[in-house]
């Protein structure tokens, strides 16, 4: 009785959330792609960004008071900045952006690329391409605009699943990279049998790495926005800063925000400057 008292006692109460006007949603799909596309109410600037979304949510995340797109927007209206219009994407609750390879359920990077003509016909032809995502979607959009330089102006990716090591190194190794990161075992684990459901072998995982992608990369890749979070339970701050460090060397506009802070602690003001500018 007293353990029950006081769970109710201590219990949330309710959500911090940010005061903001949403944005026009309509929503539609492609085969497995399905897609919102958020239109903010005092006008668009041309520009487009598709949204990836992190793991477990869905394509009407946009207009989310609790989650930094709400943040986002609002940020946007208060520096009277016109925003661009923002796609959010999603083909399911977890997904990854893969070339068709040996597993069965990749290929979907292969799918995107060839829906952004049919999507783009709904708002017009964008003065810029851009692609935003968080946590599994900040290595989505990662992949694909490293992938695919030439389609996308920008790239931010937040909290991104950025690894040194890959889901086929040994267990010693992978052990030792949880200690050194901090990360949490049983996120590990999840991102491990995730990444195999999407990536066969060691070659196949080198073709999504953004390190191994960023290795190729020039400067005329797609400006970077990279944020992380020192505490990061994925251990997702390693992989950021060591991407940060090759796409600089490699000579790519890259802006790198180190976070005091856990998984996709973000720095909305800087982000919103980034995709307007």
């Amino acid at each position: 009785m007293l353990w029950f008292i006081w769970t109710e006692i201590s219990r949330r109460r309710g959500d911090q959330r940010a005061s903001f006007k949403p944005a026009s949603q309509r929503c539609d799909a492609q085969g497995p792609l399905r897609y919102c596309i958020n239109e903010a109410a005092g006008g668009t600037n041309g520009d487009i960004v598709y949204h990836h979304h992190g793991r477990n949510l869905d394509e009407t995340s946009w207009n989310d008071d609790t989650y930094f797109t709400g943040m986002l927007q609002e940020q946007w209206h208060a520096s009277g900045a016109l925003p661009p219009t923002v796609i959010t994407i999603s083909y399911g609750s977890t997904w990854l952006l893969t070339p068709k390879g040996k597993q069965e359920d990749s290929g979907l990077l292969d799918d995107f690329m060839a829906r952004l003509p049919a999507i783009e016909a709904k708002v017009g032809r964008p003065r810029r391409r851009m692609l935003l995502g968080e946590s599994m979607g900040g290595l989505n959009v990662l992949v694909a605009g490293l992938t695919h330089p030439a389609q996308f102006a920008k790239v931010a990716a937040l909290c991104p699943g950025v690894y040194a090591d890959t889901p086929f190194s040994s267990f010693d190794t992978i052990r030792a990279w949880m200690e050194r990161t901090g990360a949490d075992p049983k996120i590990v684990f999840g991102v491990w049998l995730m990444a195999r459901k999407y990536v066969a072998d060691e070659a196949e995982w080198r073709r999504i790495s953004p390190l191994h992608l960023a290795a190729q990369a020039g400067p005329d890749y797609p400006e970077l926005y990279l944020s992380c979070g020192l505490y990061d339970a994925y251990g997702n701050y390693e992989g950021t800063e060591r991407l940060a460090h090759i796409a600089r060397q490699r000579g790519v506009r890259t802006e790198w925000h180190p976070l005091y802070g856990g998984h996709c602690a973000s720095d909305v003001a800087s982000l919103a400057d980034f995709l307007v500018n």
